[in-house]
């Protein structure tokens, strides 16, 4: 399983479960938001990947929003 940035070099490594993240500098977070703004999107992404972990896949599978 990928968090990454750029989702077809996920894809190209061979990732099975991959999650969007949301930028290079700042995968799990965007030091622009409010702190409780923060808090919510870095949970959401935890959340999906968590998500993905536990979802059945055959073949590979990007997790969008």
């Amino acid at each position: 399983m990928h968090i990454c940035t750029v989702t077809p070099i996920s894809m190209t490594v061979g990732a099975n479960r991959i999650v969007p993240a949301i930028a290079i500098p700042h995968p799990l977070g965007n030091p622009a938001l409010k702190k409780d703004e923060e808090k919510a999107l870095r949970r959401k992404i935890v959340m999906k990947a968590l998500e993905a972990l536990t979802t059945e896949v055959d073949g590979q599978t990007i997790f969008e929003d």
